[in-house]
């Protein structure tokens, strides 16, 4: 019987784990980048998907859902506040739609789904890198 436990907590340490690091990738990617909303956040944010994640797959196949579904709500709301217009300009749309993405992470990672996660993360990076990259070419050249 304690093995058992164990086992079991154990699991709940790796999800919580796995979502705080890889929260934290996309994080350290956005505070190298200088934006305004960096790695305890996005570690954060996926962790709390990660959780409410967890929680949901104790409920009804319904409750789950709606679980799931207040996770983007409680998300939109946060990136809400990271948008906003300076001088004629949209600033914060990539950071809040990259930590809208880090919430599905950590709720894929709540739902033990890992190789989804795992991923998911990679493709952030290379549209968080390489597309920046592509862009300032493309501005440059305009």
């Amino acid at each position: 019987m304690t093995i058992e436990v164990f086992e079991i907590y154990k699991e709940t340490l790796y999800k919580f784990i796995l979502a705080i690091v890889f929260g934290g990738i996309i994080g350290a990617e956005r505070t190298f980048a200088h934006k305004q909303v960096g790695l305890r956040t996005f570690s954060l944010v996926s962790l709390g998907a990660c959780l409410f994640s967890m929680l949901a797959s104790n409920f009804p196949l319904d409750s789950n859902s709606r679980i799931l579904a207040n996770i983007i709500v409680g998300i939109g709301f946060l990136g809400g506040g990271i948008i906003f217009l300076h001088h004629d300009k949209l600033v914060g749309a990539t950071t809040a739609a990259a930590l809208w993405v880090t919430a599905a992470i950590g709720a894929l990672i709540g739902q033990s789904y890992y190789f989804e996660s795992f991923s998911v993360i990679i493709l952030v990076l290379l549209i968080l890198i390489i597309l920046q990259y592509v862009e300032n070419k493309m501005k440059n050249e305009s």
